[in-house]
């Protein structure tokens, strides 16, 4: 479904371009849930941002293809580009600044999905958030980080995407809110036409969710495998991160 081939992603920087991540090749196929592991400042964010393109190309530079239903995302025109970060590949940010515009209150957003109040309404109902009313005359400053990361994922889950990206999904919600989340991805991909990645630290959760896992180190990517077989056969990073999560239960 989707095939990366990149090999650099590199800062700019007056001094010379420094590589932050390379030789990530992987393929993301219709029916699962893919979760890459990693430690805070590994360069997870930047990994899936470069996937459809988003990097300010005026401080990144990209080399190498990513695949989408056969086309190169990232040597597509803007308007080709857009469709698909709006249809089909639908992100779940960490950094909730940049999927709302504060000024706006929620009914913006609702007005604009394309979705009527029901399918919304259904979603907000599921994630134990306030209703459509309540909801549409707030400001996204005036909810909490769990409810904006929540709402986040109804505007991402509504025009039912191909690929569902999450950063941190559990980094700002509850245990109840993260057994939600854990249910409807499933749901979701038990249809067999859609997938899911997610970047996080949380090996607990990534244990719990996903079909297959990746680890990112040292600016480099290791092969997705199996939760069983990648937990069963740790590198010497991957172990030492293990462990260290393992001290903080």
């Amino acid at each position: 479904m989707l095939k990366a081939s990149i090999q650099t992603i590199r800062l700019k920087e007056k001094s010379g371009n420094k590589i932050l991540l390379s030789d990530l090749s992987f393929s993301l196929n219709s029916g699962k849930i893919y979760t890459i592991l990693g430690k805070n400042g590994s360069g997870k964010s930047t990994l899936i941002k470069s996937l459809t393109n988003l990097l300010d190309r005026r401080f990144y530079e990209i080399s190498g293809q990513v695949f989408w239903k056969g086309k190169d995302i990232l040597s597509l025109e803007d308007s080709f580009l857009l469709n698909i970060r709006k249809n089909e590949i639908r992100y779940v940010f960490q950094d909730l600044t940049n999927s709302f515009d504060p000024l706006k209150k929620f009914k913006y957003y609702f007005d604009n999905s394309g979705f009527d109040r029901q399918n919304i309404s259904e979603l907000l109902d599921y994630f134990l958030l306030p209703d459509y009313e309540h909801l549409s005359n707030l400001h996204p400053y005036e909810v909490s980080g769990g409810m904006a990361q929540r709402i986040s994922l109804v505007f991402a889950l509504l025009p039912i995407p191909g690929l569902i990206i999450l950063d941190e999904p559990t980094s700002a919600i509850d245990f109840t809110n993260v057994n939600l989340v854990t249910l409807k991805l499933k749901e979701m991909i038990s249809s067999g036409n859609q997938s899911a990645l997610i970047v996080t630290q949380d090996v607990k959760f990534a244990k719990e969710i996903s079909d297959e896992i990746a680890f990112l180190s040292n600016g480099k990517l290791g092969s997705f495998m199996t939760t069983e077989n990648f937990l069963l056969n740790p590198d010497e990073n991957l172990d030492v991160f293990l462990k260290s999560f393992k001290e903080l239960e």
